[in-house]
């Protein structure tokens, strides 16, 4: 039986009310403990961070430190009028300004105006103003006055989610402090005790859920956690939480992790229509997804991280045996940039199940050159015929074009291609092989390969294609599959320069401004076309001519 009341939320009945009270911000509380104690006040703060991380939360315990009837002090009593009145929001020496709602220069004026005048009761008069960088540029040119000369008796507590609105004038004059995201193994504490304190029945599957779908913010767990309640009529399960937030049973994440292990495509088919049919969120199953590949991370290279009494560890720490940590880092990168192209996906259903036939194509030993690995591997008396011919006639695809994959060999003939003032050879055969399409495909394109060295590999951007150099989508598709293709993490580094050797982008539009002018010359040479022209004076359009 819960005793909490029908009409509080849990956010503001368990909102912290002094210091020692509040989860995390360790940091900040440190800093502003000292400060207190030492009496070394400044009369202005800044509080950065997402929301939910206790900016706001802070700065009201802090005006209550500040005016606390017992005196300055990092630990207010709590029971005397300044602190109750503080804790009920009716303090009148406490003014609190939603700045996304009061942004013009006459809500400031008027806010500064009052500054002037001493306090009613309080030892400070404490101006907290939330989402300060909604404030207009002469609603901040106002407020920069009060800043420069302050009275004595005010403070003043800002708080933003995005301090790069913020003048630097205005920064300048303020003590910075910068909230962290909450860790969930932090929030799933907190949200622990507060459920023993309301003696409601849980499952601690249920509250690792809501803590890591809160993303870092306390109040968005607590705010979950409510819903929770109330979906669950009493206990919070694992079940319940699960439906709530469309999250999918993490043993399906396994089951797709173990398909894409054995690489039974079909099977990764089935595991999504069956999450299809039972109308589970995908961007919420990539989402987990994305953790599970962290966590296996983790354990590969610090086992213990994972918790002893995590109900699949035995799970985890078996993926991690079985897939190399290059490959989890792969699939860490496409199962992040799958969730962000859901948007851009036909529906979600083709979106989640390309991410994972992605994951598949470039899992080691896929593709041709995986087929003749596997192969050769399985008939060793095939392995003196003769090696292109050979696989093409087995496995009916074209003998594959040599490709100077060793860093020796592309380091030995780079003299001799950047000398001869043609196109290179390697990195344009690569590309072929690669068949990098979209912004990557681009930047690859306008590149030139410098060097291939213990893993990093350098290319040369032209400079007229600089905008390609920070597209970080583009960037990480190339390394990505750089990676896969020589089953090995593959470091990628872009830099600005000219060359006399011609790019693969620069062959490509010559080679096609060649047929295309080979086009044109047969259509001007063609007999039908010139007694066309003769007999009924019909012409040539230049732009309908395409080379075939």
């Amino acid at each position: 039986m819960s005793n909490m009341s029908a009409s509080t939320v849990l956010a503001r009945k368990w909102r912290p009310k002094n210091f020692a009270q509040l989860a995390g911000q360790q940091h900040v509380v440190q800093a502003l403990t000292n400060a207190l104690s030492q009496n070394r006040l400044h009369h202005a703060y800044l509080f950065t961070g997402t929301r939910g991380v206790g900016k706001t939360t802070i700065a009201r315990i802090f005006a209550k430190s500040l005016n606390c009837l017992t005196g300055i002090t990092a630990t207010p009593c709590g029971e005397c009028s300044a602190c109750k009145e503080i804790d009920s929001g009716r303090f009148v020496d406490l003014i609190e300004l939603d700045a996304a709602s009061n942004t013009q220069v006459d809500n400031m004026r008027e806010l500064l105006e009052s500054a002037l005048y001493a306090p009613t009761s309080a030892r400070f008069k404490v101006y907290i103003i939330d989402e300060v960088h909604m404030l207009s540029k002469s609603a901040f040119n106002a407020m920069l006055k009060t800043l420069e000369e302050p009275p004595a008796h005010v403070k003043f507590i800002l708080a933003t989610t995005d301090p790069q609105k913020i003048p630097v004038t205005v920064l300048s004059r303020c003590l910075q402090f910068n909230l962290k995201q909450l860790p969930p193994a932090l929030i799933a504490g907190h949200l622990q005790y507060v459920l023993e304190q309301e003696q409601i029945a849980f499952e601690v599957a249920a509250i690792n859920l809501v803590a890591r779908a809160a993303s870092g913010s306390m109040r968005d767990a607590l705010s979950l956690m409510d819903q929770a309640i109330a979906f669950s009529a009493g206990s919070v399960g694992e079940d319940v939480v699960r439906n709530m937030l469309g999250a999918i049973d993490q043993s399906y994440l396994f089951e797709l992790l173990g398909a894409l292990q054995q690489q039974n495509g079909a099977q990764l088919l089935a595991l999504a229509d069956n999450m299809a049919g039972r109308s589970l969120a995908f961007d919420v199953a990539l989402q987990e997804l994305a953790s599970l590949l962290h966590r296996i991370a983790l354990a590969q290279t610090v086992p213990q991280a994972i918790a002893d009494d995590d109900p699949y560890r035995a799970a985890v720490l078996e993926l991690a045996r079985l897939f190399a940590p290059e490959d989890v880092q792969l699939f860490y990168q496409i199962a992040i940039h799958g969730r962000d192209e859901l948007d851009l996906a036909p529906d979600e259903y083709a979106g989640f199940t390309m991410t994972l036939l992605r994951m598949s194509a470039f899992a080691p030993g896929k593709g041709q050159a995986g087929r003749i690995e596997r192969a050769e591997k399985a008939s060793p008396e095939a392995a003196g015929v003769s090696g292109a011919a050979q696989r093409a006639a087995t496995y009916d695809v074209p003998p594959p074009k040599p490709v100077l994959a060793d860093p020796a060999m592309i380091k030995a003939v780079q003299p001799a291609i950047a000398q001869s003032g043609t196109a290179v050879p390697d990195w344009a055969t690569l590309l072929e092989q690669l068949n990098v399409q979209g912004l990557a495909g681009q930047l690859a394109k306008n590149c030139l390969l410098e060097s291939f060295d213990n893993n990093t590999m350098t290319l040369s951007l032209s400079p007229e294609h600089k905008g390609l150099q920070n597209n970080k989508v583009a960037f990480d598709r190339l390394q990505a599959m750089l990676s896969a293709y020589f089953a090995k993490p593959v470091k990628l580094q872009i830099v600005l320069g000219q060359s006399s050797v011609a790019t693969p982008a620069v062959v490509a539009q010559q080679v096609k401004q060649d047929r295309q002018q080979q086009a044109n010359e047969a259509i001007a040479a063609d007999g039908f076309v010139l007694a066309a022209q003769a007999e009924f004076e019909a012409r040539v359009i230049p732009e309908s001519i395409r080379p075939i």
